[in-house]
């Protein structure tokens, strides 16, 4: 279990270290910006959705390793995703972090995302590792106030 969790641990700060997908996207159709006020954390996450299908997904901002990392999975994640599957990837994801019980169920058809599952042992992370989610939600449905984990 100790491999596994230095394993998370790496990837968490690659992700952190060199975000995928961190830049303002020219040409999205949907965009939602997102604050934690805990860490400070701030996002703006940029979608391009064609014909119900994320084409294309980026963010720019400032946050804690575990907010950056998050942020960057999501967005590898959501490219070629229905916007109901996108819903659908947000509520595992939720699960996986909030839930003890979907651990292990969740955790194993997260994917990448499964690095983050550990987050869940540690409540006061569980906004950072949230924050690019529900920025996701917000973006989805076109909201225009900013997103708080507050």
């Amino acid at each position: 279990m100790s491999d596994l969790r230095d394993l998370y641990q790496e990837v968490i700060f690659d992700h952190y270290r060199r975000p995928r997908n961190c830049h303002r996207l020219s040409g999205a159709n949907r965009t939602a910006e997102g604050y934690n006020p805990l860490c400070g954390d701030r996002m703006t996450l940029y979608l391009r959705i064609e014909d119900g299908i994320v084409k294309e997904a980026s963010f720019e901002g400032a946050g804690c390793a575990i907010a950056t990392a998050s942020a960057s999975l999501m967005t590898e994640a959501l490219k070629g995703k229905t916007e109901a599957e996108a819903e659908a990837l947000f509520g595992r994801f939720h699960d996986m972090v909030t839930t003890p019980a979907a651990r292990q169920a969740a955790a194993a058809e997260m994917g990448k995302l499964a690095v983050l599952s550990g987050v869940r042992e540690f409540p006061e992370r569980v906004k950072c590792a949230t924050l690019a989610w529900h920025t996701l939600r917000a973006a989805l449905h076109d909201e225009d106030r900013p997103v708080s984990t507050e």
